[in-house]
Protein backbone atom coordinates (compact mmCIF):
# COMPACT_ATOMS: atom_id res chain seq x y z
CA UNK A 1 0.00 0.00 0.00
CA UNK A 2 1.88 3.42 -0.92
CA UNK A 3 1.93 5.57 1.65
CA UNK A 4 -0.34 8.34 1.97
CA UNK A 5 0.16 11.51 0.35
CA UNK A 6 -0.07 15.16 1.70
CA UNK A 7 -2.72 17.24 1.30
CA UNK A 8 -2.09 20.12 -0.73
CA UNK A 9 -3.61 22.38 2.19
CA UNK A 10 -0.43 21.20 4.32
CA UNK A 11 2.56 21.63 1.94
CA UNK A 12 1.19 25.64 1.71
CA UNK A 13 1.15 25.80 5.14
CA UNK A 14 4.71 24.08 5.27
CA UNK A 15 5.63 26.50 2.69
CA UNK A 16 4.51 29.58 4.57
CA UNK A 17 5.82 28.57 8.51
CA UNK A 18 9.25 28.65 6.54
CA UNK A 19 9.12 31.88 5.22
CA UNK A 20 7.91 33.44 8.86
CA UNK A 21 11.06 31.65 10.10
CA UNK A 22 13.05 33.06 7.12
CA UNK A 23 11.80 36.66 7.97
CA UNK A 24 12.08 36.33 11.51
CA UNK A 25 15.95 35.69 10.93
CA UNK A 26 16.45 38.66 8.94
CA UNK A 27 17.35 41.68 10.59
CA UNK A 28 15.11 44.63 10.27
CA UNK A 29 11.82 42.54 9.96
CA UNK A 30 9.33 41.60 12.84
CA UNK A 31 8.70 38.24 13.76
CA UNK A 32 5.17 38.74 15.04
CA UNK A 33 3.05 35.69 14.47
CA UNK A 34 0.74 36.68 11.29
CA UNK A 35 -3.26 37.11 11.48
CA UNK A 36 -5.98 35.69 9.54
CA UNK A 37 -8.87 37.90 8.13
CA UNK A 38 -10.59 37.43 11.54
CA UNK A 39 -7.79 38.53 13.84
CA UNK A 40 -7.14 35.55 15.23
CA UNK A 41 -3.23 33.79 15.21
CA UNK A 42 -2.54 31.60 12.34
CA UNK A 43 0.29 28.89 12.58
CA UNK A 44 1.83 25.12 12.10
CA UNK A 45 -1.57 23.95 14.21
CA UNK A 46 -4.01 26.26 12.95
CA UNK A 47 -5.90 23.34 11.37
CA UNK A 48 -9.19 25.90 9.93
CA UNK A 49 -11.12 24.47 7.17
CA UNK A 50 -10.87 27.72 5.81
CA UNK A 51 -6.84 28.58 6.18
CA UNK A 52 -5.38 26.62 2.90
CA UNK A 53 -3.99 29.95 1.83
CA UNK A 54 -0.30 31.02 2.47
CA UNK A 55 0.19 34.58 3.96
CA UNK A 56 2.50 35.96 1.29
CA UNK A 57 -0.16 34.99 -1.46
CA UNK A 58 -2.40 37.57 0.34
CA UNK A 59 0.13 40.45 1.13
CA UNK A 60 0.53 42.85 -1.17
CA UNK A 61 3.47 42.91 -3.55
CA UNK A 62 4.08 46.42 -2.77
CA UNK A 63 4.36 45.33 0.95
CA UNK A 64 6.59 42.36 0.68
CA UNK A 65 8.83 44.13 -2.16
CA UNK A 66 9.16 47.00 1.05
CA UNK A 67 9.64 44.10 3.71
CA UNK A 68 12.95 42.78 0.79
CA UNK A 69 14.44 46.17 0.65
CA UNK A 70 14.74 47.04 4.63
CA UNK A 71 15.87 43.75 5.34
CA UNK A 72 19.44 44.47 3.07
CA UNK A 73 21.44 46.83 4.11
CA UNK A 74 21.49 50.44 2.39
CA UNK A 75 24.40 51.36 0.21
CA UNK A 76 25.47 54.99 0.12
CA UNK A 77 27.96 56.66 -1.81
CA UNK A 78 30.82 56.19 0.66
CA UNK A 79 30.70 52.98 0.35
CA UNK A 80 32.08 52.52 -3.08
CA UNK A 81 34.02 54.96 -4.20
CA UNK A 82 33.81 56.96 -7.23
CA UNK A 83 30.59 56.21 -7.30
CA UNK A 84 27.38 58.26 -6.46
CA UNK A 85 23.59 57.73 -5.43
CA UNK A 86 21.76 58.98 -7.84
CA UNK A 87 18.37 58.11 -10.18
CA UNK A 88 18.78 56.07 -13.91
CA UNK A 89 17.19 57.29 -16.73
CA UNK A 90 13.73 56.30 -16.90
CA UNK A 91 12.78 57.18 -12.96
CA UNK A 92 14.47 53.99 -11.53
CA UNK A 93 16.15 54.02 -8.66
CA UNK A 94 19.40 52.89 -8.40
CA UNK A 95 23.25 54.32 -8.71
CA UNK A 96 25.27 55.96 -10.66
CA UNK A 97 28.83 55.37 -11.99
CA UNK A 98 30.75 58.83 -12.07
CA UNK A 99 33.60 58.32 -14.48
CA UNK A 100 37.07 59.28 -12.91
CA UNK A 101 39.00 62.51 -14.59
CA UNK A 102 41.19 61.99 -17.32
CA UNK A 103 44.82 61.90 -17.27
CA UNK A 104 46.94 63.37 -19.50
CA UNK A 105 48.51 60.52 -21.73
CA UNK A 106 48.40 59.75 -25.17
CA UNK A 107 48.78 57.14 -27.24
CA UNK A 108 52.40 55.48 -27.24
CA UNK A 109 53.69 58.85 -25.06
CA UNK A 110 52.79 60.61 -28.19
CA UNK A 111 52.12 64.10 -28.09
CA UNK A 112 48.88 65.03 -29.08
CA UNK A 113 49.30 68.14 -31.47
CA UNK A 114 52.59 67.45 -34.55
CA UNK A 115 55.19 70.20 -33.24
CA UNK A 116 56.34 72.70 -35.16
CA UNK A 117 59.19 71.59 -37.86
CA UNK A 118 60.97 74.75 -37.59
CA UNK A 119 64.46 74.80 -36.46
CA UNK A 120 66.63 77.01 -34.70
CA UNK A 121 67.10 78.66 -38.02
CA UNK A 122 63.55 80.13 -37.80
CA UNK A 123 64.10 81.70 -34.72
CA UNK A 124 67.07 83.14 -36.41
CA UNK A 125 64.72 84.46 -38.96
CA UNK A 126 62.92 85.90 -37.03
CA UNK A 127 65.36 87.98 -34.77
CA UNK A 128 67.02 89.09 -38.70
CA UNK A 129 63.72 89.97 -40.15
CA UNK A 130 62.72 92.25 -36.96
CA UNK A 131 66.42 93.88 -37.34
CA UNK A 132 65.95 94.36 -40.92
CA UNK A 133 62.64 96.36 -40.12
CA UNK A 134 64.05 98.41 -37.01
CA UNK A 135 67.15 99.43 -39.14
CA UNK A 136 64.93 100.52 -41.75
CA UNK A 137 63.09 102.86 -39.62
CA UNK A 138 66.32 104.41 -38.26
CA UNK A 139 68.12 104.84 -40.89
CA UNK A 140 64.56 107.00 -42.26
CA UNK A 141 64.77 108.91 -39.10
CA UNK A 142 68.67 109.71 -39.69
CA UNK A 143 67.22 110.25 -43.52
CA UNK A 144 64.62 113.31 -42.79
CA UNK A 145 66.22 114.74 -39.31
CA UNK A 146 69.51 115.06 -41.26
CA UNK A 147 71.85 112.54 -38.99
CA UNK A 148 73.76 110.63 -41.97
CA UNK A 149 75.57 108.57 -39.51
CA UNK A 150 72.68 107.32 -38.32
CA UNK A 151 70.56 106.53 -41.94
CA UNK A 152 74.30 105.21 -42.97
CA UNK A 153 74.23 102.39 -40.51
CA UNK A 154 70.44 101.85 -40.73
CA UNK A 155 70.33 101.32 -44.46
CA UNK A 156 73.64 99.11 -44.49
CA UNK A 157 72.08 96.78 -41.63
CA UNK A 158 68.77 96.51 -43.25
CA UNK A 159 70.42 94.95 -46.40
CA UNK A 160 72.61 92.90 -44.53
CA UNK A 161 70.28 91.90 -42.34
CA UNK A 162 67.28 91.05 -44.74
CA UNK A 163 69.85 89.16 -46.79
CA UNK A 164 70.42 86.72 -43.62
CA UNK A 165 66.63 86.43 -43.27
CA UNK A 166 66.46 85.01 -47.21
CA UNK A 167 69.26 82.56 -46.43
CA UNK A 168 67.72 81.16 -43.14
CA UNK A 169 64.49 81.29 -44.87
CA UNK A 170 65.58 79.71 -47.65
CA UNK A 171 67.34 77.08 -45.63
CA UNK A 172 63.95 76.55 -44.25
CA UNK A 173 62.39 75.63 -47.08
CA UNK A 174 65.05 73.33 -48.45
CA UNK A 175 64.84 74.93 -52.57
CA UNK A 176 64.96 78.14 -53.39
CA UNK A 177 62.07 77.99 -56.18
CA UNK A 178 59.67 76.99 -53.08
CA UNK A 179 60.03 80.92 -52.56
CA UNK A 180 58.95 82.02 -56.09
CA UNK A 181 56.43 79.82 -56.06
CA UNK A 182 54.36 81.66 -53.34
CA UNK A 183 54.58 84.62 -55.60
CA UNK A 184 51.46 82.90 -58.02
CA UNK A 185 48.75 83.87 -55.72
CA UNK A 186 48.47 86.61 -53.20
CA UNK A 187 46.05 85.43 -50.46
CA UNK A 188 45.14 87.86 -47.72
CA UNK A 189 44.04 85.82 -45.36
CA UNK A 190 47.17 83.83 -45.58
CA UNK A 191 50.40 85.49 -43.14
CA UNK A 192 52.75 83.16 -45.08
CA UNK A 193 51.57 84.71 -48.36
CA UNK A 194 51.26 87.90 -47.26
CA UNK A 195 55.06 87.62 -45.55
CA UNK A 196 56.12 86.28 -49.19
CA UNK A 197 55.10 89.75 -50.48
CA UNK A 198 56.35 92.08 -47.99
CA UNK A 199 59.99 90.28 -48.21
CA UNK A 200 59.60 91.06 -51.88
CA UNK A 201 58.83 94.77 -51.55
CA UNK A 202 61.12 95.52 -48.81
CA UNK A 203 64.14 93.35 -50.02
CA UNK A 204 64.88 95.44 -53.22
CA UNK A 205 63.95 98.73 -51.51
CA UNK A 206 66.42 98.06 -48.84
CA UNK A 207 69.19 96.86 -51.34
CA UNK A 208 68.99 99.83 -53.13
CA UNK A 209 69.07 102.29 -50.17
CA UNK A 210 72.00 100.36 -49.01
CA UNK A 211 73.52 100.73 -52.61
CA UNK A 212 72.75 104.69 -52.71
CA UNK A 213 75.13 105.08 -49.80
CA UNK A 214 77.90 104.34 -51.98
CA UNK A 215 77.30 107.58 -54.34
CA UNK A 216 80.12 109.47 -52.13
CA UNK A 217 82.66 107.25 -53.04
CA UNK A 218 81.98 106.92 -57.04
CA UNK A 219 84.03 109.61 -59.20
CA UNK A 220 82.31 112.33 -60.15
CA UNK A 221 82.95 112.58 -63.98
CA UNK A 222 81.60 110.50 -66.76
CA UNK A 223 78.81 107.21 -66.36
CA UNK A 224 80.03 106.67 -62.85
CA UNK A 225 79.68 110.63 -62.28
CA UNK A 226 76.18 110.34 -63.57
CA UNK A 227 75.26 107.19 -60.94
CA UNK A 228 76.75 109.31 -58.11
CA UNK A 229 74.31 112.07 -59.08
CA UNK A 230 71.20 109.87 -59.80
CA UNK A 231 71.98 107.58 -56.33
CA UNK A 232 71.50 109.86 -53.51
CA UNK A 233 67.36 110.41 -54.80
CA UNK A 234 66.60 106.88 -55.70
CA UNK A 235 68.04 106.21 -52.62
CA UNK A 236 65.76 108.30 -50.29
CA UNK A 237 62.79 107.33 -52.60
CA UNK A 238 64.38 103.78 -51.80
CA UNK A 239 64.78 104.05 -48.11
CA UNK A 240 61.60 105.24 -47.36
CA UNK A 241 59.74 102.60 -49.19
CA UNK A 242 61.89 100.25 -46.36
CA UNK A 243 60.70 101.87 -43.88
CA UNK A 244 57.01 102.12 -45.05
CA UNK A 245 56.74 98.35 -45.25
CA UNK A 246 59.15 97.42 -42.31
CA UNK A 247 56.16 98.05 -40.03
CA UNK A 248 55.17 94.81 -41.59
CA UNK A 249 57.73 93.12 -41.77
CA UNK A 250 58.64 93.29 -37.60
CA UNK A 251 55.57 91.86 -36.94
CA UNK A 252 54.58 89.48 -39.70
CA UNK A 253 56.18 86.97 -38.48
CA UNK A 254 54.22 87.37 -35.08
CA UNK A 255 51.01 86.75 -36.84
CA UNK A 256 52.15 83.79 -38.64
CA UNK A 257 53.10 82.05 -34.99
CA UNK A 258 49.76 82.98 -34.28
CA UNK A 259 47.81 81.78 -36.81
CA UNK A 260 49.01 77.75 -36.31
CA UNK A 261 47.61 75.48 -33.66
CA UNK A 262 50.53 75.58 -31.41
CA UNK A 263 48.71 76.64 -28.09
CA UNK A 264 51.22 79.58 -26.70
CA UNK A 265 51.78 80.98 -30.05
CA UNK A 266 47.92 80.41 -30.95
CA UNK A 267 46.21 82.06 -27.75
CA UNK A 268 48.94 84.75 -27.58
CA UNK A 269 47.52 86.12 -30.82
CA UNK A 270 47.14 89.85 -29.57
CA UNK A 271 50.57 90.36 -28.12
CA UNK A 272 52.92 88.38 -30.33
CA UNK A 273 52.74 91.30 -33.04
CA UNK A 274 53.35 93.59 -30.12
CA UNK A 275 56.39 92.01 -28.85
CA UNK A 276 57.54 91.69 -32.01
CA UNK A 277 57.62 94.90 -32.95
CA UNK A 278 59.38 96.47 -29.79
CA UNK A 279 61.87 93.66 -30.24
CA UNK A 280 62.38 95.28 -33.90
CA UNK A 281 62.43 99.00 -32.48
CA UNK A 282 64.96 98.09 -30.20
CA UNK A 283 67.60 96.19 -31.75
CA UNK A 284 67.39 99.01 -34.84
CA UNK A 285 68.26 101.38 -31.86
CA UNK A 286 70.77 99.41 -30.60
CA UNK A 287 72.38 99.61 -34.25
CA UNK A 288 72.32 103.53 -33.95
CA UNK A 289 74.23 103.12 -30.80
CA UNK A 290 76.46 101.29 -32.08
CA UNK A 291 77.25 103.18 -35.19
CA UNK A 292 76.46 106.77 -34.53
CA UNK A 293 78.66 109.40 -32.31
CA UNK A 294 77.11 110.14 -29.27
CA UNK A 295 76.10 113.91 -30.68
CA UNK A 296 73.54 111.78 -32.81
CA UNK A 297 72.21 109.15 -30.57
CA UNK A 298 69.26 110.69 -29.27
CA UNK A 299 66.67 109.38 -31.48
CA UNK A 300 68.21 105.78 -31.43
CA UNK A 301 67.39 106.36 -27.72
CA UNK A 302 64.02 107.15 -28.07
CA UNK A 303 63.88 104.40 -30.17
CA UNK A 304 65.36 102.39 -27.72
CA UNK A 305 62.10 103.49 -24.69
CA UNK A 306 59.46 103.27 -27.61
CA UNK A 307 60.61 99.67 -28.36
CA UNK A 308 61.31 98.23 -24.88
CA UNK A 309 57.74 99.84 -23.79
CA UNK A 310 55.92 97.33 -26.57
CA UNK A 311 57.66 94.68 -25.42
CA UNK A 312 57.48 94.85 -22.24
CA UNK A 313 53.51 95.55 -22.20
CA UNK A 314 53.62 92.71 -24.58
CA UNK A 315 55.27 90.65 -22.29
CA UNK A 316 53.28 91.36 -19.40
CA UNK A 317 50.20 90.43 -21.24
CA UNK A 318 51.51 86.68 -22.36
CA UNK A 319 52.41 86.13 -18.66
CA UNK A 320 49.20 87.70 -16.89
CA UNK A 321 46.43 86.56 -19.83
CA UNK A 322 47.28 83.33 -20.94
CA UNK A 323 46.80 81.91 -17.55
CA UNK A 324 47.94 78.22 -17.92
CA UNK A 325 49.45 78.69 -21.49
CA UNK A 326 51.68 81.36 -20.52
CA UNK A 327 54.03 78.60 -18.16
CA UNK A 328 55.75 77.61 -21.18
CA UNK A 329 57.01 80.69 -21.36
CA UNK A 330 58.28 80.81 -17.34
CA UNK A 331 59.65 77.49 -17.09
CA UNK A 332 62.91 76.10 -18.78
CA UNK A 333 64.86 77.47 -21.21
CA UNK A 334 62.02 79.83 -22.85
CA UNK A 335 61.62 81.16 -19.22
CA UNK A 336 65.58 81.91 -18.73
CA UNK A 337 65.62 83.28 -22.36
CA UNK A 338 62.98 85.27 -22.00
CA UNK A 339 63.70 86.77 -18.40
CA UNK A 340 67.27 87.57 -19.72
CA UNK A 341 65.81 89.23 -22.26
CA UNK A 342 63.87 92.02 -20.03
CA UNK A 343 66.90 92.35 -18.15
CA UNK A 344 68.75 93.40 -20.66
CA UNK A 345 65.86 95.37 -22.56
CA UNK A 346 66.03 97.22 -19.22
CA UNK A 347 69.53 98.00 -18.74
CA UNK A 348 70.52 98.96 -22.83
CA UNK A 349 67.52 101.21 -22.33
CA UNK A 350 68.64 102.92 -18.99
CA UNK A 351 72.28 103.43 -20.97
CA UNK A 352 70.97 104.78 -23.51
CA UNK A 353 69.42 107.56 -21.91
CA UNK A 354 71.87 108.17 -18.94
CA UNK A 355 75.21 107.49 -20.28
CA UNK A 356 74.51 109.15 -23.08
CA UNK A 357 78.15 111.17 -23.08
CA UNK A 358 80.37 108.26 -22.53
CA UNK A 359 80.70 106.30 -25.84
CA UNK A 360 81.64 102.82 -23.83
CA UNK A 361 78.31 102.97 -22.18
CA UNK A 362 76.26 103.52 -25.33
CA UNK A 363 78.19 100.86 -26.83
CA UNK A 364 77.41 98.63 -24.31
CA UNK A 365 73.42 99.32 -24.12
CA UNK A 366 73.76 98.71 -27.91
CA UNK A 367 75.41 95.34 -27.64
CA UNK A 368 72.30 94.74 -24.56
CA UNK A 369 69.50 95.98 -26.67
CA UNK A 370 71.00 93.56 -29.48
CA UNK A 371 71.32 90.55 -27.17
CA UNK A 372 67.98 91.31 -25.54
CA UNK A 373 65.78 90.83 -28.97
CA UNK A 374 68.09 87.35 -29.67
CA UNK A 375 66.72 86.40 -26.17
CA UNK A 376 63.79 87.36 -26.47
CA UNK A 377 62.79 85.99 -30.69
CA UNK A 378 64.68 82.74 -29.20
CA UNK A 379 62.36 82.53 -25.90
CA UNK A 380 59.24 82.70 -27.89
CA UNK A 381 59.93 79.97 -30.04
CA UNK A 382 60.67 77.44 -27.84
CA UNK A 383 57.98 78.41 -25.89
CA UNK A 384 55.74 77.20 -28.24
CA UNK A 385 57.42 74.20 -29.19
CA UNK A 386 57.26 73.00 -25.84
CA UNK A 387 53.69 74.00 -25.35
CA UNK A 388 53.36 71.54 -28.52
CA UNK A 389 54.64 68.68 -26.99
CA UNK A 390 52.95 68.21 -23.63
CA UNK A 391 49.15 67.16 -23.82
CA UNK A 392 47.73 68.94 -20.79
CA UNK A 393 48.50 72.81 -23.08
CA UNK A 394 46.06 71.23 -25.25
CA UNK A 395 43.51 69.97 -23.18
CA UNK A 396 42.72 71.98 -20.29
CA UNK A 397 41.99 74.99 -22.46
CA UNK A 398 39.93 73.26 -24.53
CA UNK A 399 37.70 71.59 -21.67
CA UNK A 400 37.68 75.27 -20.14
CA UNK A 401 36.18 76.59 -23.53
CA UNK A 402 33.74 73.99 -23.82
CA UNK A 403 32.60 74.58 -20.36
CA UNK A 404 32.44 78.17 -20.28
CA UNK A 405 30.00 78.19 -23.60
CA UNK A 406 28.27 75.57 -21.66
CA UNK A 407 27.63 77.96 -19.11
CA UNK A 408 27.35 80.84 -21.28
CA UNK A 409 24.02 78.56 -23.18
CA UNK A 410 22.67 77.73 -19.63
CA UNK A 411 22.60 80.93 -18.45
CA UNK A 412 21.25 82.47 -21.78
CA UNK A 413 18.14 79.78 -21.84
Amino acid sequence: MSPQRPEVGDLFRRFRDRLVAEASARPGVSARPETGADGAPTGADDHRPHATTPQHATTPPQEIATRHRAARPQETSTDQPGRRAGRRRGGRGGEEVRVPEAEFTSYYGRPILKGPVWKWDIAAYLFTGGLAAGSSLLAAGGQLTGRPALRRAGRVTALAAVSASAVFLVKDLGRPARFHHMLRVAKPTSPMSMGTWILTAYGPAAGVAAVAEAAGVLPRHGLLGLAAKALPPVGHAAGLLAAGTAPALATYTGVLLADTAVPSWHEAYPELPVIFAGSALASGAAVGLLAAPPAQTGPAARMAVAGAALELYGAHRVETRLGLLSEPYRLGRPGRLLRAGRLLTAGGVAGALLGRRSRVVIGLSGVALLAASVATRFGIFYGGVASARDPRYTVVPQRERVEARRTDGGSST
